[in-house]
């Protein structure tokens, strides 16, 4: 049986809001603000996110929580170790097996998380993560050799994995247009805020015998408390119309936009119409979605966005900095390089606060046009101030520095590393996530969603098991500089093929994607809806 698939637009002109004209003669007549309110009101319900949606959000969010948690305790514990694992003191290499064995449990989750998604549902498969998760702290914390702490972050793995693809999954299918960028950034928001916490944990665990197991052990309390709460919650409208019970979408789309019943039913439609027909039995389903994801235009051209953010994300060597932060700063001489590295989280943390205050104002391509050049001159900036402090990595632990102690190039490499942190946070931090909104069509969406996680999982593996070689091998300057060329080649990536989407709803991406990126279009488009939503606020009074 042939896909069905949806109808390609030939012209942008069919997105724009009928009310444009209105707009542009800014009149005061009141039917037109009660027209421009209605077509407002149609994408957005009352303008406000539910307490659904908040509670939703919240609890998805945890899972960036689990995920930046193990970030940040795993920088700490691998300078706390000591010889808790065989006896020994850690090795580059141990660090480096340690460090990749999430990553690539993760890139496994991913997928599998992404299969079962439109399987079981969103829902299900985040509730069986935190089963994982839990398992897998559970194994490192009775670890006592080093490849049972390997084993203990592999199957952790699992779980971070598919929540990671999960939880941004159903922040984009639940949040109303106006809001989804914001509502996305939380997740962001929780991953720094967990990377924040492990880092002040480990602080004050620094000189407690085997403190860095006290870290791990709590890794279940975030896990325990999300399975809690989505015990009790429902999935979202779109799993529930690919499962053909629209009579559930249509009522938790009630509860989740503050909608009228007439306005849930048209979008329960819109959605039904949006979505390719995948008939067959579940596995054939999962192949169909895979093949749609590359034959249909938009679909591939989101796919290819959606993967391209996740490999800047990774390939830029931020979550290496996280991963190693604590040994880099040991080396340059910081006695508690612990404490050092909160500097970092900490900027991380901010500066995503940031991100949530201004992303849907000013849209995510040009925040991005900005950030990434600025994490280029950060990077450069650190590559010239290790080259002077001459600091070379050795085999196994060994580290050869020029000058003892704290010296001013250590002072600039902080500096670097906060300006590059700032920049990633501010952009490709929380615009990576926000990728898996440009799939319209549900049956892809998950899968879009897969590819794109993998993809992410995929570059940490890479990265996080071949940074401390690279030190070795080029040195820092080289490891430095080499990450400062990728996020100019990321900056032309987004320059040319990025559009901006701040503000359209999911089935106007797909429609703009039919025809080519549309980079130019799609913003006058944003900026159009802006305007619409300003004259709505400023009449509705």
């Amino acid at each position: 049986m042939a896909l069905e698939t949806p109808a390609p637009v030939s012209d942008m002109s069919s997105l724009k809001p009928k009310n444009d004209v209105l707009v542009q003669n800014n009149t005061d007549d009141d039917s037109t603000v009660s027209s421009a309110k209605n077509s407002q009101h149609s994408q957005d319900g009352d303008g406000k996110p539910s307490r659904l949606v908040v509670t939703l959000t919240l609890a998805s969010s945890i899972s960036g929580f689990m995920f930046g948690y193990d970030t940040g305790y795993i920088s700490s514990a691998l300078v706390q170790v000591g010889t808790d694992l065989s006896n020994k003191i850690l090795t580059s290499g141990d660090k480096s097996l340690i460090t990749s064995a999430t990553s690539l449990g993760a890139l496994l989750g991913a997928i599998v998380g992404g299969v079962a998604a439109n399987l079981v549902g969103r829902k299900r498969v985040l509730l069986a993560s935190n089963v994982v998760f839990i398992l897998g702290t559970i194994i490192q914390l009775a670890a006592k050799t080093v490849w049972t702490m390997i084993v203990g972050r592999f199957v952790l793995g699992w779980g971070v994995g598919a929540a990671s693809l999960i939880a941004p999954l159903m922040l984009s299918e639940l949040a109303p247009s106006k809001y989804r960028g914001r509502l996305i950034v939380t997740n962001c928001i929780f991953i720094t805020g967990g990377q924040l916490v492990a880092y002040f944990i480990n602080w004050g665990l620094t000189n407690v015998n085997h403190g860095w197991r006290v870290s791990v052990g709590l890794c279940m309390v975030p896990s325990v408390l999300q399975a809690s709460l989505f015990f009790f919650l429902p999935d979202t409208p779109r799993y529930y119309v690919i499962k053909g019970d629209h009579k559930r979408a249509k009522s938790v789309l009630l509860r989740v936009e503050n909608i009228s019943d007439e306005q849930a039913e048209a979008e329960v439609h819109e959605m039904i119409l949006s979505n390719s027909t995948v008939p067959g039995t579940p596995l054939q389903q999962i192949w169909k979605s895979i093949k749609l994801c590359h034959t249909h235009a938009a679909n591939f051209r989101a796919l290819i966005l959606a993967c391209g953010l996740q490999g800047i994300q990774q390939f830029t060597g931020f979550n290496s900095l996280m991963y190693f932060s604590a040994t880099i700063f040991e080396t340059i001489g910081f006695k508690n390089a612990t404490a050092v590295s909160i500097i970092v989280a900490a900027t991380n943390f901010v500066f995503t606060l940031v991100a949530l205050c201004i992303i849907d104002k000013i849209g995510r391509r040009r925040i991005l046009l900005w950030a990434i050049p600025g994490m280029c001159i950060s990077l450069v900036v650190c590559a010239i101030a290790f080259h002077y402090l001459g600091v070379k990595f050795g085999s196994g632990s060994k580290v050869i520095v020029k000058t003892q102690g704290i010296s001013g190039w250590g002072i600039v490499v902080i500096i670097g590393m906060v300006m590059f942190v700032a920049c990633y946070a501010v952009g490709i931090g929380n615009s990576a996530w926000t990728g898996v909104e440009l799939f319209s069509d549900v049956n892809v969406r998950s899968v879009g969603g897969m590819y794109a996680a993998a993809t992410n999982w995929s570059g940490s593996l890479v990265i996080s098991s071949t940074f401390l070689t690279m030190l070795q091998n080029i040195t820092p300057t080289g490891t430095f500089a080499f990450f400062a060329c990728l996020c100019f080649v990321s900056f032309l990536f987004i320059y040319f093929l990025f559009p901006e989407v701040a503000g359209l709803e999911l089935e106007e991406t797909s429609a703009m994607l039919e025809n080519g990126f549309n980079v130019k279009k799609a913003s006058e488009l944003s900026r159009e809806r802006k305007r619409i939503s300003r004259y709505v606020n400023e009449n509705s009074a």
